[in-house]
């Protein structure tokens, strides 16, 4: 993922509180069932059901997830694009 962390995403998914509503690899206490689990997302063909699974497009979903899907649980976060970056860079590595 060009311009990302994934160490760094990986903190700031446990810090943030992903993990509360998802079940995600390598996050400790990361078993949440509210949003879908996150294992594999870097191998699926799309985000949320309606984007292709490309890195700009996982930026966006991550930065503004209300924008693609209007009403669904995830939360705007007020999450920086270089945050998120952060964090899809540690989603990809999710396969």
């Amino acid at each position: 993922m060009p311009g990302g962390d994934p160490q760094r995403g990986q903190a700031l998914i446990s810090r943030m509180g992903c993990a509360g509503c998802h079940t995600i690899p390598g996050i400790a206490g990361a078993d949440g069932n509210v949003g879908p689990p996150l294992t594999r997302i870097g191998d699926r063909i799309f985000i949320a059901g309606v984007l292709r699974n490309t890195p700009e497009n996982m930026v966006h979903w991550v930065q503004h997830p209300q924008s693609v899907v209007p009403g669904n649980a995830m939360p705007e976060m007020g999450i920086t694009e270089a945050q998120a970056r952060d964090i899809a860079s540690y989603l990809y590595t999710l396969r």
